[in-house]
């Protein structure tokens, strides 16, 4: 499993990856499984997923970030790209991808949410094993 983290804003989304590792254990996954890659932003998550998907050493791959809106409309190039880039990820690549980029109107929402490193693993997880069991049916 590939996870690829935002620094920026790395108050909430060191507290996002614990989420995520915390979830993995639960799920039986040590560490040892785990590759985390640190980003500048959550701008640059869609293209070191690309990059993890196209290594094809992945399984999975979760990105984690954090944009909180501020006064100008960076908030929405941001967050709209860091959608639309991890989505053509896993479209492109036939691989689970998820997300975890909070994208909240103040740190303190962003603190509230820090859960959703968790769920972001659980998602791509269930995601990734859907695409296994229609691969399988598809065999049969």
């Amino acid at each position: 499993m590939a996870i690829i983290v935002s620094r920026f804003h790395e108050q909430i989304t060191t507290q996002l990856l614990d989420a995520a590792r915390q979830a993995l254990r639960r799920g039986g996954i040590p560490d040892s499984h785990v590759h985390v890659t640190w980003v500048p932003g959550a701008f640059e998550l869609p293209v070191v997923a690309e990059a993890a998907a196209v290594s094809e050493r992945f399984d999975v791959i979760v990105a984690l970030g954090c944009v909180i809106r501020g006064e100008t409309a960076h908030f929405e190039y941001v967050a709209s790209e860091a959608v639309r880039g991890l989505g053509n990820v896993a479209l492109a690549h036939r691989i689970a991808v998820g997300f975890g980029v909070l994208t909240t109107e103040t740190l303190v929402q962003a603190q509230a949410r820090v859960s959703k490193g968790a769920e972001a693993v659980q998602a791509a997880l269930e995601t990734a094993d859907a695409i296994e069991r229609l691969d399988a049916a598809s065999r049969d």
